[in-house]
């Protein structure tokens, strides 16, 4: 005697991956639809007028020849410029964009100390690939690069 259709596991494994499709296509959507991707830029055209601004900040940078020195030990930031130093000794910034995490960017504020060297602090250690990005506060140049951390020992900090 036979088992009736229901009781067998052969129809229920059929039934089973047409429906696993649909689970798994729904969560996918669900997924699509509520989070943001930080990665799309939404303006184009304004974001290739920012990156030629970007690009003549790096020139004035490989004019006044800019050179730094920068070490980084957990939280603790110092830049010594070898060449190209401020004559202000203004405050710099320094940022740190993650490559894939918008969340993980941070900044520094590094001030200028009896030694001549410029000493900040962020909020935690820096780990992975990083782009690094070092300004004046009035951002008339701009000495970028990326850097993977942590680093042991100087890392010469110049334009690209």
């Amino acid at each position: 005697m036979h088992k009736p259709w229901y009781k067998q596991f052969w129809p229920w494994f059929l039934i089973a991956i047409p429906l696993s499709s649909f689970g798994m296509g729904f969560f996918i959507f669900h997924i699509a639809t509520t989070t943001n991707n930080s990665l799309v830029i939404d303006d184009y055209y304004k974001e290739g007028k920012v990156i030629n601004a970007r690009l003549d900040k790096i020139e004035k940078a490989r004019q006044r020849n800019i050179s730094t020195e920068l070490v980084i030990n957990d939280t603790a930031i110092a830049v010594k410029f070898l060449s190209g130093t401020p004559t202000t000794g203004e405050a710099l910034k320094l940022t740190f964009y993650h490559v894939t995490l918008e969340d993980l960017d941070t900044s520094a504020l590094l001030s200028l100390d009896a030694s001549g060297v410029y000493r900040g602090v962020v909020d935690h250690a820096l780990e992975g690939k990083w782009q690094v990005t070092l300004t004046p506060l009035d951002e008339s140049w701009k000495v970028q690069s990326t850097l993977y951390l942590p680093q042991t020992g100087p890392v010469t900090f110049k334009p690209e």
